[in-house]
């Protein structure tokens, strides 16, 4: 009984009287008693929900064992939301301690603003935002970029300046550890492209040019962009988290407490990693490409591998493999720049990591298609 008694003095309650005042004019009295806490907010909340409150409402906390500005702030709220101005509202019974604390915020109720609407963007304003966002990470991937050419002269300049053990690292990760995925992926892209290809030839009867078209479509444009989109959701992505994880751990300052620049220690070993790879990259995507058009041009077409092989080497110019391969190392510099800026870059919490990791994936293969157009413009320009 005891137990009960002393958990019902220190629950929260709320009543709202009215009083006899001068005149026999009535006035309402709001009768608060018990613990006004943070913890027993809910229950607060519970107790005045319910309340309508006039604006000459007296607050009577005679009955308060104790208050914390948690209680005072759902107390001064309610009167908000009742229409009644807190700085008018009269005070009654409070010991000295609880009336400082209710003074207190009631003197900051102004900075609790009620929680904002939010209207949705307009169709203007929305492209309007995008396009300044877009125009900013442009001129710092640029300016990024610059810092990373600089960094690449600088090296070519004075090679001993490389870090030799990174960049293994890096190209173990980037290029020998790729392989196996890049193979897989190429061959399989190999056999589509064929079957497709071969599935139209037929109503012609012009197998034998299924070759012709395999040949030059992988080396030229299929395998350097497939190789460049699982490089960009693979080592793209792994640049980003492993920087912006460096970030966080602050490691990326120390290297700066050091002396040393972040830019030479952290991004162009994995530049020139990737830039090394990619070239090799793209020429194992090739081969795979043709092999797996190979393997499914007999059982569909009834093209032997040596008849392939013979058709493939009158009819593949060894300038289309070139121009797979002039890709090659433009993609890889892409890729690297935006992974290592968005990650070097990130703000300050795991939240964001995640977040620049996806936008360094989607970045990259935007990217690389904008420049593979480019490049077809060029070449289709210069005749090659």
């Amino acid at each position: 009984m005891l137990e009960e008694a002393a958990r019902d003095s220190t629950e929260p309650q709320a009543r709202l009287e009215s009083a006899s005042g001068a005149g026999s004019k009535s006035t309402a009295v709001l009768r608060l008693s018990g613990a006004w806490r943070l913890a027993h907010l809910p229950r607060i909340e519970a107790q005045l929900s319910p309340l309508t409150l006039p604006s000459d409402v007296v607050i009577d906390g005679s009955g308060l064992t104790e208050i914390d500005s948690a209680g005072a702030l759902a107390l001064l709220m309610q009167l908000v939301r009742n229409g009644v101005d807190p700085e008018a509202a009269r005070l009654a019974g409070f010991a000295g301690n609880e009336a400082r604390i209710v003074e207190q915020v009631r003197g900051r109720i102004a900075q609790c603003q009620m929680p904002t609407v939010h209207r949705p963007q307009r169709m203007l304003e929305r492209v309007g935002r995008t396009t300044i966002y877009l125009l900013r990470e442009l001129v710092g991937h640029i300016n990024y970029f610059g810092a990373a050419v600089v960094g690449l002269a600088r090296s070519l300049v004075n090679p001993h300046a490389i870090r030799v053990r990174e960049l293994t690292t890096q190209f173990e990760h980037v290029c020998l550890n790729a392989i196996p995925v890049i193979a897989l992926v190429t061959l399989l892209i190999g056999i589509v492209v064929a079957y497709l290809l071969g599935l139209q030839a037929e109503k012609y009867g012009a197998n034998i040019f299924v070759v012709d078209g395999v040949g030059i479509g992988a080396t030229r444009e299929f395998a350097p962009i497939i190789v460049a989109v699982i490089v960009a959701g693979r080592s793209g992505a792994a640049f980003t988290a492993q920087l912006g994880a460096m970030r966080l751990t602050e490691e990326t300052d120390a290297i700066l407490t050091l002396g040393l620049s972040p830019i030479d220690v952290l991004v162009l070993p994995r530049v020139i990693a990737l830039m090394i790879a990619m070239p090799l990259l793209v020429f194992i995507g090739d081969v795979m490409s043709l092999l797996g058009a190979m393997l499914i041009a007999q059982p569909m077409l009834d093209i032997t591998p040596t008849t392939f092989v013979e058709r493939l080497r009158d009819s593949l110019e060894i300038k289309h493999v070139y121009v797979g391969l002039i890709k090659a190392p433009v993609f890889a510099l892409v890729i690297a720049v935006i992974g290592c800026r968005n990650g070097m870059e990130v703000e300050r919490d795991t939240r964001a990591v995640g977040m620049a990791t996806t936008s360094t994936v989607v970045q990259s293969i935007v990217s690389v298609i904008l420049l593979d157009a480019g490049f077809a413009v060029l070449f289709q320009e210069l005749g090659i």
